[in-house]
C-alpha cells in the first residue's frame, strides 16, 4: 500500500476535516454558553436547561426559536449562530462528495489520458497498482469486485468495477488512451481475453499502448512468447507475456548483486525443486556474463532429487549455461544437504533454497544452522505468500522484528520484486534488441573500434533512443525473416534444426540485402540522409545507399547479423524450426547503424 507523502492531497483533506470538526465543536460549546446566559437574563425566552440544549442543536438546522425575538444576544450566541450553519453546509457537502465519489471516479477514469490500466482481482494486480501509483503513475484499476469506501480512501488511484474482458468496461476505464495495459487476473484465459479486447479497441491508434499479459505457467509463457515473436510483424501492438518468476529472478541480482571475489572462483548452491529454480539458474548466468565479462566460469552446484535431469533440460534450452557456468549436479533432497563436503567447509558464496512448499522451506532454513555456516554471504529463500514474514525480517533498522542471523538469512518476496514496471517493460523485444546491440558492439571491438568511438559504441543504457528503436525494429522484423525462410520459432529442446541453419546459408545474400534495405527505410523514416561521413547532429550516414554501392565490410556486417539470428534466439531459450520451403523474400535491416 502506498503511504501519503508530506503535503499530499490526502493529508490536506485530513487537516480540512479536522478544521470543520473544530468549527462544529466550537459552535456547539458557544451556543450552549450563549443560551445559558440568555436563560439568566431573559427567562421568558429560554425557560430551563432542556431548552438550552434543544435551541443549541437547532442552530445546526439554520435557526432557533429565541432568534424570533429582538436582541441583543450574548457574543457567544452571535458567533455560534453563524458557525453552526457553516458546519452544517460543510457536512452536507462532504456527504454529497462521498455519495458521488464512485460516479466521479468512473467519469474521471473514462476521461483519463496517458495512464496505466491494471486489470484483474489478483493479489499481484493489487500490488502492481500500488507500486505504480507510488512511483507517480496515473493508475486506473479494473476489477470485478466492488471497491469499498475505505479502500478508495487508501488507494488514491481510480477504479472501475466490471468484467475487464468487456469492451464497454475497458472503454469506461479509458483504455484507448492508456499507454500501458497489464492483464493480471488469476486465470490465464481471462488474461488472454483482456489482451484480445484491448487489441480490438486500439487497432486504429498510431501509437498503440503496450500490453503485458501475466501467464502463470512458465513453460506456457515461453511457448506464447515464441508464437508472439513469429507474429509481431503482423501487428503493431507491443504485446508480451511474462511470468512472475522470470521478472523476480531478473530483479534478484539488482537488489542483491553477487559477491565480488577475486582470489578464488565464485561458487553458488541452488537446492530444491521449487518453481523459482530454473529462472534463478538462467538469470544468474546472464547476470554473470553481463556483469563480469571475461571472468572465470561461475561455479553452480544444483542439489535436488532430479538435479541431473534438470541440468540436462536447462542446458539444452539455454546453451549459455554451459559456456558461462561450470555446473555440478547432486541428486539429493533438502534433508541430504548435510552430506555435501563443501557445505561443511563453508565453501559457498551464496545458497538458494527453492523448496516446493515455501512454508516447509522457510522452516527448513530456520532449523538448519549448517546452512548459515556454509554460506559466506547469505542463504536466500524465495517466498510467494510469506511477504509479510519477509518484511518482518528485513525492515529498516528500527522495524526489524526478527533476527537475520547476522544478515545471513534472506527471505526473497517473489511477488513483491516482480511488481517492477521497468523490468516487466524489458519484454522479449527489449531483451532481444539489447542482445543484438551487445553482439554489434563485440563485433565492432573485434574490428578495432573502442567503446565511445561512435554513438552506437556504448552500453545499452547509454544508447540514444533512436538507435534503440532501430534495434527494436530489427527484432520486430524477425517475423518477416521467418516467413521468408519458411521457419518458425519454438522453445529450444536441444541442438538447433540443421535445416533452418541451412535455409539461412542458402539465402544469406538475399536476406542481407533486404536487411540493409529495411534498415535504410527505418533510418530515412527517422530523418536520416546519405552523407560522405557520419554526422549524428545533422543525421547523415554513409551507408544510406543502395546495396550494390556498399563497401565489402558493411555487406559482411549485414550477413553476420543474419547468421547470428539462431544464436540470438537461443540465448532466450528459442530455436528455429523449418516447416516449409522458403518463400520469395520481400523485406528485412541491421540494427545499430552499421
Amino acid at each position: 500500500m502506498t503511504d501519503p507523502v508530506a503535503g499530499s492531497p490526502r493529508q490536506t483533506g485530513w487537516w480540512l476535516r479536522g478544521l470543520f470538526g473544530l468549527i462544529g465543536l466550537t459552535a456547539l460549546v458557544l451556543g450552549y454558553l450563549g443560551f445559558s446566559s440568555l436563560l439568566q437574563v431573559r427567562p421568558d425566552t429560554v425557560h430551563d436547561r432542556y431548552d438550552v440544549l434543544y435551541y443549541d442543536l437547532q442552530l445546526f438546522v439554520f435557526g432557533a426559536e429565541p432568534f424570533q425575538n429582538p436582541g441583543p444576544y450574548p457574543w457567544q450566541l452571535q458567533v455560534a449562530r453563524f458557525a453552526a450553519p457553516l458546519f452544517t453546509l460543510l457536512a452536507v457537502a462532504e456527504a454529497g462528495r462521498l455519495l458521488l465519489a464512485a460516479e466521479s471516479r468512473r467519469l474521471r477514469a473514462r476521461q483519463s489520458r496517458g495512464h496505466v490500466l491494471v486489470c484483474g482481482d489478483s493479489q499481484f494486480a493489487h500490488m502492481l497498482a500500488d507500486r505504480l501509483f507510488g512511483e507517480g503513475e496515473r493508475v486506473v484499476v479494473v476489477r470485478s469486485t466492488a471497491f469499498g469506501p475505505l479502500e478508495y480512501r487508501r488507494r488514491r488511484y481510480l477504479g472501475v468495477v466490471g468484467d475487464p474482458t468487456s469492451p464497454e468496461v475497458l472503454r469506461g476505464a479509458g483504455l484507448p488512451r492508456a499507454h500501458t495495459i497489464y492483464a493480471c487476473s488469476d486465470d490465464d484465459d481471462h488474461n488472454h481475453a483482456i489482451a484480445n479486447t484491448a487489441s480490438r479497441l486500439v487497432q486504429d491508434r498510431r501509437e498503440p499502448p503496450r500490453v503485458y499479459v501475466l501467464v502463470h505457467d512458465s513453460e506456457m509463457c515461453l511457448a506464447l512468447q515464441a508464437r508472439r515473436l513469429g507474429a509481431a510483424g503482423s501487428s503493431r501492438l507491443r504485446l508480451d507475456y511474462f511470468h512472475v518468476d522470470d521478472v523476480a529472478a531478473r530483479a534478484l541480482h539488482r537488489h542483491h548483486p553477487l559477491p565480488q571475489v577475486t582470489e578464488r572462483p565464485t561458487r553458488l548452491l541452488i537446492a530444491g525443486t521449487g518453481a523459482f529454480r530454473r529462472a534463478l539458474l538462467v538469470e544468474t548466468a546472464r547476470h554473470w556474463r553481463a556483469d563480469r565479462p571475461g571472468a572465470p566460469p561461475l561455479r553452480i552446484d544444483l542439489a535436488a532429487p532430479d538435479a541431473h535431469a534438470e541440468l540436462d533440460v536447462a542446458t539444452a534450452r539455454y546453451p549459455l549455461l554451459s559456456t558461462v557456468c561450470r555446473l555440478t549436479a547432486y541428486d539429493l533432497d533438502l534433508d541430504g544437504l548435510g552430506s555435501l563436503d563443501r557445505l561443511e567447509r563453508g565453501g559457498y558464496d551464496r545458497i538458494y533454497v527453492c523448496a516446493p512448499e515455501e512454508v516447509s522451506g522457510v522452516q527448513f532454513v530456520l532449523d538448519s544452522p549448517a546452512l548459515w555456516q556454509g554460506a559466506r554471504s547469505a542463504v536466500f529463500v524465495p517466498v510467494y505468500r510469506q511477504a509479510a514474514l519477509a518484511a518482518a525480517f528485513h525492515g529498516d533498522s528500527r522495524h526489524d522484528l526478527l533476527d537475520e542471523v547476522h544478515g545471513k538469512l534472506r527471505l526473497y518476496p517473489v511477488l513483491t520484486r516482480a511488481c517492477d514496471a521497468r523490468l516487466i517493460g524489458d519484454d522479449l523485444t527489449e531483451r532481444l534488441a539489447q542482445l543484438i546491440h551487445e553482439r554489434y558492439v563485440e563485433a565492432q571491438q573485434r574490428a578495432g573500434l573502442r567503446l565511445g568511438d561512435a554513438p552506437a559504441m556504448v552500453h545499452w543504457s547509454r544508447l540514444p533512443e533512436s538507435l534503440r528503436r532501430a534495434n527494436r525494429a530489427h527484432v520486430q522484423d524477425i517475423a518477416a525473416k521467418l516467413l521468408d525462410l519458411g521457419c518458425v520459432v519454438a522453445p529450444r529442446r536441444g541442438p538447433g534444426d540443421p535445416s533452418a541453419e541451412q535455409a539461412i546459408d542458402d539465402r544469406i545474400e538475399e536476406l542481407a540485402r533486404l536487411e540493409h534495405e529495411r534498415w535504410c527505410r527505418e533510418r530515412r523514416g527517422e530523418g536520416w540522409r546519405y552523407g560522405v561521413r557520419r554526422d549524428d547532429v545533422h543525421q547523415r550516414h554513409p551507408a544510406l545507399r543502395p546495396w550494390e554501392e556498399l563497401p565489402p565490410e558493411l555487406k559482411e556486417q549485414n550477413r553476420e547479423e543474419i547468421r547470428a539470428l539462431p544464436d540470438v534466439l537461443s540465448d532466450s531459450g528459442f530455436e528455429l524450426i523449418r516447416l516449409a520451403p522458403a518463400v520469395p523474400a520481400q523485406r528485412s535491416g541491421p540494427a545499430d547503424g552499421q
